[in-house]
């Protein structure tokens, strides 16, 4: 559903400065123009603890929704 409305599914970025999760989202969100940004879910390195300091070559996911039970 993300990768659709932004025409990509994977996108490799240079940030070359500490930044956290919530700012990396927030830039992606602003950049692509991606609806309803409280919905959707990060995570790093195939885990979705957020309370981890961003390091070089990590993998962030941007999840959309979804139900579990």
């Amino acid at each position: 559903m993300i990768a659709e409305s932004v025409g990509k599914t994977e996108e490799v970025l240079e940030l070359g400065e500490n930044i956290s999760l919530e700012e990396l989202k927030a830039r992606q969100v602003q950049k692509h123009n991606i609806a309803d940004p409280e919905s959707i879910q990060l995570a790093v390195n195939q885990d979705l603890n957020t309370e981890v300091e961003l390091k070089d070559d990590d993998e962030v996911a941007f999840l959309p929704p979804f139900a579990g039970g």
